[in-house]
């Protein structure tokens, strides 16, 4: 049975976070981390992950993952890995669930899309988007918007995936990130706190197994085809030989949740011999070296790199999925300009905050309220602005 360990000197401690940018009360019940994930779980743009699509496959049934339900098994995941490596189980699921906030509909297709039509006013960035909804645009607290959320949690949610400034830099500064930074610093130049970091493992790992799941299930590929990655492939033996003549359904269940528990506890070891080895003092130390704590041993990340390139050719660039990808990015293509044209057709509150700058504003604007979007209800609006319909499932299909 797993035991709650006390927390590690390197955890983040709540008793002692950084704070706010709008300082409040602390709560009487919960810990500044447990407030924040329930402030996440309770917004709106959280809500609307339940209608967006995490990887584009055709959802002639509900039992594909949405945006929601990959998010809850980050959470899940996040939360086991700071568990058994002493960190602090609400920071590290704060961050899993809203590290997709910002997505917009249609999965990576729309956010392609999106970022074409941003290309002349910054471009467009998914964590970038997920800092300005909740600094920004969540407009639920009197004195504030967004929610204002802890140090640590921001600082989780913009470099969970490494330092956004300086030689160790993984990805390029998105300006949003720039400027909030610029008013309450986070410490671009440095990795995160490693709460944030088993987040990051954690998405990893959901995606992948769920993503093998779904694909088997939606018949984008076979069980036979996915086991000449050697790693799965090893999974499908052991299950063949402790359940010889399993059902189909059973047999992708076991593979998968086999999946799961080998990157879960290669984290929990390979970490554990980087922080026995590191010997940090204090969550400060784990942001100033080198590099991250938390990771994949050096065998599990050619796993893990064998996977994502088998799921890359036999998935997402499947072509079924390309024709979906092409007719979700249509409709981001075509309601972007008419909202630059006329914002009037965005809803009033919308509409005025357009109408108040130049088209670097407006199209911030216009970029926030498309993001924002569900996917059934921005084909909703191009339906109705364009006179057109999109049935993702039947083009997809080759009906119609």
């Amino acid at each position: 049975m797993a035991v709650r360990l006390p927390l590690a000197p390197y955890a983040c401690d709540a008793a002692n976070s950084r704070g706010r940018m709008f300082e409040e009360e602390p709560s009487r019940t919960r810990s500044a981390f447990q407030r924040d994930r329930d402030r996440i779980l309770h917004s709106t743009a959280f809500r609307r992950l339940a209608h967006k699509t995490q990887v584009f496959v055709p959802l002639d049934g509900d039992h594909f993952r949405t945006r929601l339900t990959h998010t809850i098994e980050v959470g899940q995941i996040a939360r086991a890995l700071a568990r058994a490596l002493a960190l602090d189980e609400d920071l590290a699921e704060a961050v899993a669930l809203a590290h997709d906030l910002g997505h917009t509909p249609f999965g990576h297709a729309g956010e392609d899309m999106l970022t074409a039509c941003m290309a002349q006013y910054g471009g467009f960035d998914h964590n970038a988007q997920a800092l300005r909804i909740v600094t920004k645009l969540e407009r639920r607290y009197a004195q504030y918007d967004g929610l204002d959320l802890c140090w640590e949690t921001l600082e989780g949610l913009v470099k969970h995936n490494g330092p956004l400034k300086g030689p160790r830099a993984t990805r390029p500064l998105p300006p949003y990130i720039a400027e909030f930074d610029a008013l309450f610093p986070l410490e671009l130049e440095l990795f995160a706190g490693a709460e944030a970091q088993c987040a990051s493992l954690a998405d990893d790992i959901a995606y992948n197994a769920h993503d093998i799941d779904d694909g088997l299930r939606a018949g984008l590929f076979d069980i036979e085809d996915i086991a000449q990655v050697p790693f799965i492939g090893a999974l499908r033996d052991e299950v063949e030989s402790l359940y010889s003549g399993l059902e189909w359904t059973r047999t992708i269940h076991e593979i998968v949740r086999r999946v799961i528990t080998r990157f879960v506890e290669d984290v929990i070891d390979e970490s554990s011999a980087r922080l026995a080895k590191a010997a940090p003092r204090s969550a400060q130390d784990i942001r100033l070296l080198a590099g991250p704590m938390v990771g994949f041993s050096p065998a599990m990340e050619e796993a893990e790199r064998g996977v994502k390139e088998f799921l890359y050719a036999n998935m997402y660039r499947h072509p079924r999925m390309m024709v979906e990808r092409d007719r979700a990015c249509e409709a981001i293509a075509y309601l972007f300009p008419v909202y630059m044209e006329k914002p009037g057709l965005m809803p009033q509150e919308w509409a005025a905050q357009a109408s108040r700058g130049g088209d670097d504003a407006r199209a911030h604007v216009v970029a926030d309220y498309i993001a924002g979007m569900t996917d059934r209800y921005a084909l909703g609006e191009y339906a109705q602005l364009s006179g057109k319909t999109v049935d993702l499932w039947r083009a997809a299909s080759g009906e119609g």
